[in-house]
């Protein structure tokens, strides 16, 4: 028989409690629209069993009816008349309800719909959303078959007809032409076609398996194969067991069950399990002797007050800061505590993954974009269900649904992937601070290269500095080498490149038996192509950017919005078919080593050779295991990795980030360089760094070259406060993008002009706030949206978010058609 097993869905998310449960007549709701509000609903008697915080409810909201999330309770609706919930969409509370307060502040601080906050905080594919849906009516089969409607209408009714369910937006990609809608609202007058809104659930569902185990009930008599004994030998023995287990010592298992399960041999149970995003298994290790310096950040951390306290880990590269984290969560485990350790990227996920399931066993939960829908909903039900007490993930793990929360770590705080750059514009280190403030525990922000701004929040005293000045087993730190380029102008083909010197050291390495890294951070085979004849460059047809030539793909594309034309398409501008590949990325220079190298073993590692699933893991995995010799990549092996083989760093050109429109330019580039730079020697041997560049004078590059970001920080800071850039100030940045370049430009020019009203009601000089703009952004237009910024800086982050609260109520900022406004708070790409 079969019988279904564990499959109460309430058990999803063990965080339904008696205290989430509501017992008054209304509720709070942040419905999922772009308004900041929330609002009052009646909780009909039928559905108030139901009701617990953190579920989501269908509710009216004027016309329509849209999703909400649970809130609170109200015992009263105050002298407004309130609608009822239509429906509660869940069974089981979809997060804690100690989360609201973080919801609530991120919503005040990014100025960002509550309810899309907390949509944002969920994994896909749990939601359930309207969809609207066309379907043919009686009178318009009708029409249709006595030919009475237009050629239009004819082609609608055609489609819809075709398909049991038809959304709208599939009859408007069909028809490519967004009128259609106005067609279709003419069409559902005449009652030709239906119009309606249909739930949809999400695409990740639970996973079940069948488990095997010995009858209980009357056993009816069947012939006995060999393998039908066999089977219920090993059932016996295993008392119970998965088919796709027991399929492994019998692969014809799952034909031979059904007929035992009939006659009652054996029992079928299905059961939820999670699915398995890790890697392959790995040994237990044993934690090594700690040194001095990590010892005493430990007991610094440990002996320190309890409650929150915010920490600043500085270390050079290959000092041993992943050990500090897992002795730190180690003991907040012991204490029946959970611990959230996020890392700046997907790549690093896999090398922090194995080392802290050696040490921690299957404690352990993974949370980032690569992992599928079905994976992200299972790691997170075995968070909320206790299963796990250590979550590794990258910045979206910061909404991990722990309840009890002992310590957040944030790796690599510095890393501009913690910057979420669409949708909710939030930064996870940040928000890190805020949570582990509200949960009453402490923060450790680390990094071998902080941020200017963690390391001001050290000076101000807001942050104590831990600080990890040798590596581990007394390694020394690479020796860096600068080769002026400027002195190479002259020189022709690779040489120009791939310098004499790197070339050198190269063979040395190989020569060794070690591996070599050489970073560029530019992908991509030729990256500023152009006309033979007329020399314009070929740039992208709906961005203002030079489109980059994929050799391998045999196409050029856009890195912007992803348009690609085909290596033979001539110039768009004049037709010559000659395209001369100017410029080079990892692509090119992966060929150029090649040649120079015949007998190496090499791989790259870019957005390109990454892109399908698995392959990240793959590379990486042979690079520890010394299956390649050279390694060519971006920045994506900058940060973090520990391959004890690599002796040698070539940095191709050290300037690519110097010269970007941005205040932050010198400091992203010193932190990218002195990371690379720290790949090298973390092993036995020695290391050594060939740091090619046009600007060896330049102070992010002599303290790059000397690994001193005390120096830099000191050279950067007068700068920052002189010209009130961060973290001498605030700032929020307001991006205006449409279709239509003279309606951008007007509309950016009305909210600047009501932002300087507002600025000179309060009658504050240029000292206390300044807007800077409307300007056109650096990149004018991206997917033929024309784009223009306005910044505003000022000392007083509540004061410059007054001002766009202000603004966005204002009714000559009213969003125009086609035109779109972002408000991002704390930005970190001014392009």
């Amino acid at each position: 028989m079969v019988v279904r097993a564990g499959l109460n869905i309430e058990l999803f998310f063990n965080i339904c409690t008696i205290e989430q449960m509501i017992h008054t007549p209304y509720i709070e709701v942040a419905v999922l629209l772009p308004v900041f509000n929330t609002y009052t609903y009646k909780m009909p008697g039928r559905l108030a069993e139901k009701c617990r915080s953190g579920m989501r409810v269908l509710v009216p909201f004027g016309k329509r009816r849209v999703t909400g999330f649970i809130l609170n309770g109200k015992t009263d609706c105050g002298a407004y008349k309130v609608k009822e919930v239509l429906d509660v969409l869940d069974d089981y509370p979809l997060f804690p309800p100690s989360d609201i307060p973080f919801f609530k502040w991120i919503s005040e601080y990014y100025l960002h719909p509550l309810g899309d906050v907390i949509k944002a905080a969920l994994p896909t594919g749990i939601e359930q959303k309207d969809v609207v849906c066309v379907s043919t009516t009686a009178l318009g089969r009708e029409a249709r078959n006595a030919g009475a409607l237009t050629p239009e209408e004819s082609e609608v009714m055609a489609f819809v007809s075709k398909r049991e369910t038809c959304s709208l937006k599939q009859v408007i990609q069909k028809s490519g032409n967004d009128k259609i809608r106005s067609l279709v609202r003419q069409m559902e007058k005449k009652d030709l076609i239906r119009v309606s809104a249909v739930l949809k659930k999400g695409g990740a569902s639970v996973k079940t398996e069948q488990f095997l185990v010995p009858g209980k009930g009357e056993k009816t008599k069947i012939r006995m194969s060999k393998k039908r004994r066999m089977i219920l030998e090993i059932v016996e023995e295993k008392k119970e067991i998965s088919l796709t287990g027991l399929r492994e010592r019998v692969p014809t298992a799952p034909t031979l069950v059904k007929p035992l399960a009939t006659a009652g041999h054996i029992d079928i149970i299905l059961r939820q399990v999670f699915r398995d995003p890790l890697g392959d298994p790995v040994e237990p290790d044993q934690a090594p002797e700690l040194t001095d310096e990590q010892s005493a950040a430990v007991e610094t951390v440990e002996t320190g007050a309890a409650g929150f306290k915010p920490y600043l880990l500085s270390g050079v590269t290959g000092s041993g800061k992943t050990e500090v984290y897992m002795r730190l969560i180690r003991d907040v485990v012991a204490r029946g505590k959970s611990a959230v350790m996020l890392v700046p990227e997907i790549s690093l996920i896999s090398q922090t993954e194995r080392r802290f399931r050696a040490r921690f066993g299957d404690q352990i939960a993974v949370i980032h974009s690569s992992l599928t829908q079905g994976e992200l909903v299972d790691q997170w039900r075995k968070i909320a269900l206790k299963k796990v007490c250590i979550v590794i993930g990258a910045r979206s793990a910061v909404f991990a649904p722990f309840e009890e929360i002992g310590m957040i770590i944030v790796d690599e705080e510095h890393d501009t992937s913690y910057k979420q750059e669409t949708g909710l514009r939030y930064n996870a280190r940040d928000l890190a601070v805020v949570r582990a403030k509200l949960k009453g525990c402490p923060v450790i922000l680390g990094s071998a290269t902080p941020s200017v701004q963690s390391y001001q929040n050290v000076v101000s005293g807001r942050f104590e500095e831990l600080t990890l000045k040798k590596r581990v087993n007394r390694h020394p730190l690479p020796e860096i080498t600068l080769v002026d380029l400027k002195a190479l102008q002259d020189v022709k083909g690779i040489d120009r490149i791939i310098t004499p010197v790197l070339q050198q050291q190269i063979r040395h390495c190989l020569d060794r038996g070690e591996q070599a890294l050489i970073f560029l951070n530019r992908r991509g085979y030729a990256t500023s192509p152009v006309c033979r004849d007329c020399g314009k460059p070929l740039t992208c047809r709906y961005c203002d950017v030079t489109m980059t030539f994929h050799k391998g793909y045999g196409e050029y594309r856009c890195h912007m919005c992803d348009y690609s034309r085909p290596e033979k398409v001539g110039c768009p501008e004049c037709g010559a078919s000659k395209i001369k590949p100017l410029g080079f990325g990892t692509e090119r220079l992966e060929s150029m080593l090649k040649t120079l190298f015949p007998d190496a073993r090499m791989v790259r590692m870019d957005q390109d050779t990454t892109r399908k699933k698995g392959a990240m893991v793959r590379i990486l995995k042979n690079i520890r295991n010394r299956n390649v010799d050279i390694i060519v990549g971006t920045q994506m092996l900058a940060k973090g990795h520990d391959f004890p083989a690599i002796t040698l760093v070539g940095v191709v050109c050290a300037d690519l980030s110097l010269s970007l429109p941005d205040f932050r330019a010198g400091e992203r580039t010193f932190q990218l360089l002195a990371q690379v730079s720290g790949r090298a020697g973390r092993g036995d041997v020695p290391g050594k760094v060939i740091m090619q560049t046009f600007n060896p004078e330049h102070f992010t590059i002599k303290a790059s070259q000397q690994q001193d970001f005390l120096d830099f920080f000191h050279h950067e800071v007068p700068f920052r406060k002189a010209l009130m850039y961060p973290p001498f100030s605030r700032m929020i940045q307001l991006k205006i993008s449409g279709t239509d370049y003279k309606r951008v430009k007007a509309y950016a020019e009305q909210v600047a002009n009501i932002l300087h009203d507002d600025l000179a009601r309060s009658g504050e000089d240029d000292s206390m706030t300044r807007i800077l703009g409307p300007v056109e952004a650096p990149v004018q237009k991206i997917s033929s949206r024309f784009r223009w910024q306005i910044l505003i800086k000022g000392l007083s982050s509540s004061r410059l978010k007054q001002m766009v609260r202000s603004m966005m109520a204002h009714p000559g900022a009213a969003l125009k058609s086609g035109i779109s406004l972002t408000v991002d708070v704390d930005p970190y790409s001014l392009m």
